[in-house]
């Protein structure tokens, strides 16, 4: 099957909406509020939803990988952001060398666990 995809737009939920739309600004997304409980925030052509939905298993159980050009210069400027000063429950994990390339982590005020990487 052929599904001329497009793109592919997680949904993921927040523990508080407001705190996590000011943290994905403030990591370089832009916002565009779709609801009351919804919006969507873009980089580029990608995209992901954020929705005012809470569940601990669910969150505790989310993790994104976006690919990115360069994560040595990604994580250069990451950590001059002050996120994790600025948020509670924000933390940044250092690049790691895999055999496939090259990653660094940020969870994100909820718990969500993103992963930052380029493959060699």
């Amino acid at each position: 099957m052929n599904h001329n995809a497009k793109s592919i737009r997680p949904f993921i939920g927040s523990k508080d909406f407001e705190v996590s739309r000011s943290f994905y600004r403030d990591l370089g997304f832009k916002e565009k509020v779709l609801s009351h409980n919804m919006s969507v925030f873009k980089s580029g052509n990608q995209a992901f939803y954020l929705q005012r939905a809470y569940i601990k298993d669910w969150i505790d159980n989310t993790m994104v990988f976006m690919e990115i050009d360069d994560v040595k210069s990604f994580w250069d400027k990451l950590v001059t952001l002050g996120l994790s000063e600025k948020y509670d429950g924000v933390r940044l994990v250092p690049i790691r060398e895999m055999d496939w390339g090259s990653e660094c982590f940020v969870h994100d005020p909820s718990g969500v666990l993103w992963h930052f990487g380029e493959f060699f």
